[in-house]
């Protein structure tokens, strides 16, 4: 294995010490914790592999976000999930009719209920207003 090919972090397998992980690289030679310790290896020579699912693009053409994007979104078609943009426009069967109690930190305060079909309703109101989670509501 070339010592380009090697990034930290990354998972190896060696011949002899088994499974490592990179920890730094430099000109030559790789610092890698296996299992009884970290030990200093030459790639090229030592027999190391990658121990992880490997993948090489060449001639790229489109930026790689678009790549990811598209490869998302086959995968997603190919197996069968829903669109994440769809809208749920009805509660579960358990829920309708459901009511929420809300009961105050102070027990000298009254609990509140609401409908399910109102707090689901205002949540998702909430959510699609995308505000900044310090933001007062």
């Amino acid at each position: 294995m070339k010592i380009e090919a090697l990034h930290i972090g990354m998972q190896v397998r060696h011949p002899q010490y088994g499974l490592g992980t990179v920890k730094t690289i430099s000109e030559h030679t790789a610092d890698i914790l296996f299992g009884e310790g970290k030990r200093t290896i030459a790639p090229s020579t030592s027999g190391l592999e990658p121990a992880e699912a490997q993948a090489a693009l060449t001639g790229l053409e489109m930026p790689l976000t678009q790549i990811i994007d598209q490869t998302v979104s086959a995968a997603i078609r190919e197996l069968g999930l829903e669109n994440p943009d769809s809208e749920v426009r009805q509660l579960g069967v358990r829920w309708h009719t459901g009511r929420l109690v809300l009961h105050p930190a102070d027990p000298a305060l009254q609990p509140k209920e609401v409908p399910m079909e109102v707090f689901f309703h205002k949540i998702v109101m909430l959510c699609s207003l995308k505000t900044p989670l310090n933001s007062p509501l």
